[in-house]
C-alpha cells in the first residue's frame, strides 16, 4: 500500500474526524479511502451520463461577496433553466439550480464548480 503525505487545514481535519467517528472507521487513513471512494463514484456517475439530462445542481459556497459562482453560471446560462439563491449564516450562499442539457456540458459545468475549489458542498441529483 503506498503512503502519501497531505496537508489539511484545521476545518478539513475536523471534517476527516467526523468522518472517521460517524462512519466508525479504524482511523484516519480509511477515513481518507472513505473520501476517495465517494469522490470516484460521484466522477463515475457524472463520466456514465449519456445524452440529454435534467436534474437539480446544489452547491453551497463558501462566499458571498466572491464572483466566481456567477462568472460559471453566466458562461453556463443555456443550461440553467430556473435558479435560486439563498443567503446562509457565515456569508455562505445556497445555489439550487434545475438544469436542462447534453451530458457533456453538465460535466463540463461541474469540472468548473469543482475546480474553483470554492464550494464547500457540490451534488447533482439527476431526475
Amino acid at each position: 500500500m503506498g503512503i502519501v503525505s497531505i496537508s489539511l487545514n484545521e476545518e478539513s481535519l475536523e471534517s476527516l474526524d467526523d468522518i472517521q467517528e460517524r462512519f466508525g472507521l479504524k482511523g484516519r487513513s480509511e477515513a481518507v479511502r472513505k473520501a476517495i471512494n465517494s469522490a470516484k463514484a460521484e466522477a463515475q456517475m457524472i463520466e456514465g451520463l449519456e445524452g440529454m439530462v435534467e436534474g437539480v445542481l446544489i452547491i453551497v459556497k463558501k462566499d458571498h461577496s466572491d464572483p466566481w459562482m456567477n462568472l460559471i453560471q453566466a458562461k453556463h446560462e443555456n443550461e440553467i433553466k430556473t435558479q435560486l439563491h439563498s443567503h446562509l449564516k457565515n456569508h455562505k450562499c445556497l445555489e439550487v439550480m434545475v438544469i436542462a442539457c447534453e451530458a457533456e456540458k453538465l460535466s463540463s459545468l461541474l469540472r468548473e464548480i469543482h475546480s474553483a475549489g470554492k464550494a464547500d458542498y457540490v451534488t447533482f441529483v439527476k431526475s
